[in-house]
């Protein structure tokens, strides 16, 4: 069973309704036993870290997620769910994630030209930066969706593929068993159904 995190912060009719595209079955809960019983998790997220944080940890999902992964259940952070994975953000102030993953979040106007948008909304090409089972189903250049304003740094050793936006950002991560995409799989079309695919056989 596929666990989707419900903690109040999460997209959860796309990334529900993308599953049952690819003839998968999921369980959207907010009960910390429930999620403990999933094979694979799902770690939704829109909005501000600090608040997302504080809300897994009300709830005492944090304590979950971090025995499943302690467990070795595959983890799927997606785009401020992968960014609490990380040991800690910048964004308004200094907060700690969950630190299953080494490196921090911080605002992606330090590193990218000054006439470009923020937040970063849009469509980008994948670059793969080493081999992994989540992307065992698209290739170098596929394009998928993102919106964001802060970005994880300081994470060579778990990054898997970045984007370009005035400069080489971060766009999904892997260490063993926890994984990241700081798009949205669920709403990137068919790349991202194949990503959502691939997770489910790992």
């Amino acid at each position: 069973m596929i666990a989707i995190i419900d903690y109040g912060v999460g997209n959860l009719f796309s990334l529900r309704s993308s599953f049952a595209m690819i003839g998968e079955d999921v369980l959207v809960s907010g009960d910390a036993e429930r999620i403990r019983s999933a094979e694979r998790i799902i770690l939704p997220g829109v909005g501000a870290f600090e608040d997302a944080a504080a809300k897994l940890r009300q709830t005492n999902l944090d304590a979950a997620v971090l025995e499943a992964a302690a467990a070795g259940k595959p983890i799927l952070g997606i785009c401020l769910g992968m960014q609490l994975l990380f040991e800690k953000s910048y964004e308004y102030g200094e907060h700690q994630g969950l630190a299953l993953l080494k490196g921090s979040v911080v605002d992606m106007r330090k590193a990218i030209p000054a006439d470009l948008k923020v937040p970063h909304i849009g469509w980008n090409a994948l670059h793969l930066k080493r081999p992994h089972p989540l992307f065992r189903y698209i290739q170098e250049g596929d394009c998928v969706y993102f919106v964001h304003s802060y970005y994880a740094t300081d994470c060579d050793q778990s990054v898997i593929a970045t984007a370009e936006y005035g400069a080489e950002l971060t766009a999904a991560v892997a260490a063993g068993n926890v994984m990241g995409c700081q798009f949205h799989p669920e709403k990137s079309g068919p790349v991202g159904l194949n990503i959502l695919r691939a997770f489910c056989e790992i």
